[in-house]
């Protein structure tokens, strides 16, 4: 497929505290990075815009174990937990997006406590890769959410890695990610074409 300017790749939450060593690591969390690294670059290169999300909690979160949420503190603002992970490079054009920074509110997806759709919509976006870390939450709910409002929506399926607190969790919300419209794309087949 050909990328152009109404396209963009949306690098979901690749931070340290989510790749291996981090308080809620993702085995394949440094892979992940690598290849998302070689995707901006190429969709940037393309023209395309490239957004990436950053879990950005305060400390004390609604989220964290001690608040009575399910989760260790993780990408706590102003942390190296919350910094990118080394091995992810994006192009200097790339956008930002903080997500979960109100202490009361968790934010899986992209859309949830930040302005990635307003950005997107006022950029004329209307295609949207999406790769990152976790595949069983914050990509999933990214997803649902971008197909709900109305982006047509491929997943990087060599892009992405589960947290697996269950097993099988990363291959069950890639069948709902597809069921609910996704496409299952490779950064391969996408830059091939």
């Amino acid at each position: 497929m050909q990328l152009n300017q109404h396209d963009a790749l949306i690098v979901i939450d690749v931070q340290n505290d989510f790749c291996p060593r981090g308080a809620l690591a993702v085995a394949t969390g440094a892979q992940v990075a690598a290849a998302m690294t070689r995707a901006a670059a190429a969709f940037a290169d393309s023209g395309a815009k490239v957004y990436a999300t950053r879990d950005w909690h305060p400390a004390g979160h609604a989220s964290f174990i001690e608040q009575g949420g399910p989760w260790p503190p993780h990408c706590v603002q102003g942390t190296v937990g919350a910094e990118p992970h080394p091995d992810l490079s994006l192009p200097g054009d790339a956008i930002v997006i903080h997500k979960g920074a109100s202490i009361d509110k968790d934010a899986y997806s992209g859309f949830v406590d930040s302005d990635l759709e307003d950005q997107l919509k006022a950029a004329d976006i209307t295609r949207l890769f999406v790769g990152g870390l976790a595949t069983d939450y914050c990509v999933l709910n990214t997803v649902v959410d971008a197909l709900d409002l109305g982006f047509e929506t491929h997943v990087l399926t060599d892009a992405i890695g589960a947290v697996e607190a269950e097993p099988n969790d990363g291959l069950r919300a890639l069948h709902l990610m597809e069921a609910s419209g996704a496409r299952l794309s490779t950064i391969v087949d996408v830059l091939a074409s």
